[in-house]
């Protein structure tokens, strides 16, 4: 018998694959909100991470650049996939002055057992109540889509990621950070 916690992975997993299978993504304005605007203050947010420090505000991060992903479910496939190439990448952001920070729906237990599982070395943010994935256009139903989007080191949003493949992800942020640097 399987835990109730692998059976929901599974049946997220499996209702966003038939999704993308029948073309059903959905549109970022749709369905995730209305997008902040580029060139513009990034909504502000505090919310509590993994990390055992308590919490994690955007206004913390000022001076350094902030590669902010939203992502659906911690353990899930898409979603550990991203995670590990942020992961693989964190030596190329941290050269680059830039932090990575995940938020989902998921809560601070959840995402520490992701952490130790997968060995992340950047901070989860747990948006329970969806209310920062709202404010970034990426919140759908109960979770948060797949939306990533790069803060300059004055808070200033600089660029939005809505069709994300998770596999390679990654490099395409890191290409975009080193020409808005």
């Amino acid at each position: 018998m399987i835990s109730r916690r692998t059976f929901l992975n599974l049946l997220f997993a499996s209702c966003f694959a038939v999704m993308s299978w029948l073309h059903l993504t959905p549109d970022a304005h749709a369905l995730g909100g209305k997008l902040p605007q580029l060139n513009q203050p990034a909504p502000e947010f505090t919310l509590p991470t993994n990390t055992g420090n308590g919490k994690i505000s955007l206004s913390d991060l000022r001076g350094q650049w902030v590669v902010l992903y939203f992502y659906p479910k911690d353990f899930t496939s898409g979603c550990t996939i991203e995670a590990r190439r942020f992961q693989q990448d964190l030596p190329k952001y941290i050269e680059k002055n830039a932090q990575i920070i995940g938020v989902s729906a998921d809560d601070i237990d959840s995402h520490a057992e992701f952490c130790d599982s997968e060995g992340l070395k950047f901070p989860l943010l747990a948006d329970t109540t969806g209310e920062v994935s709202k404010a970034y256009g990426s919140w759908i139903g109960f979770v948060s889509m797949r939306h990533s989007f790069i803060i300059d080191p004055e808070g200033i949003l600089r660029e939005t990621f809505v069709k994300v493949n998770p596999s390679v992800h990654s490099t395409e942020v890191l290409a975009q950070l080193e020409k808005l640097q």
